[in-house]
């Protein structure tokens, strides 16, 4: 599957678009990572615990829009997009969403 930010795949011409594409997935923190986040915040510096915690999230976020757009029968999404929001206390979405097309 390519996927790109831009609104075309260079080298390749979009023969068909099949749609708009999503995945999405709500993480939320757990007790050790607030213990190690709390520490890191007397000290400063990068919390990797919630770091590595986010990039889990959209890769599960991106392959699950992957899917959405296998099954729309595209090899390619367009126009990806990422964003984050809470939905709850110590919970937050990401979403990954773009066009799938298919190209050749």
């Amino acid at each position: 599957m390519i996927i790109v930010t831009t609104d075309f795949v260079t080298g390749k011409e979009i023969k068909e678009v099949k749609g708009f594409v999503r995945g999405s997935t709500v993480q939320s923190k757990n007790v050790g990572r607030d213990i190690m986040a709390s520490l890191k915040t007397i000290v400063g510096g990068e919390i990797k615990e919630y770091t590595a915690m986010l990039e889990e999230a959209r890769q599960k976020a991106i392959g699950r829009m992957v899917e959405d757009a296998k099954e729309k029968g595209a090899n390619a999404i367009i126009c990806m997009r990422l964003e984050t929001s809470a939905v709850m206390t110590n919970a937050s979405e990401i979403i990954a969403y773009g066009t799938a097309v298919y190209v050749e």
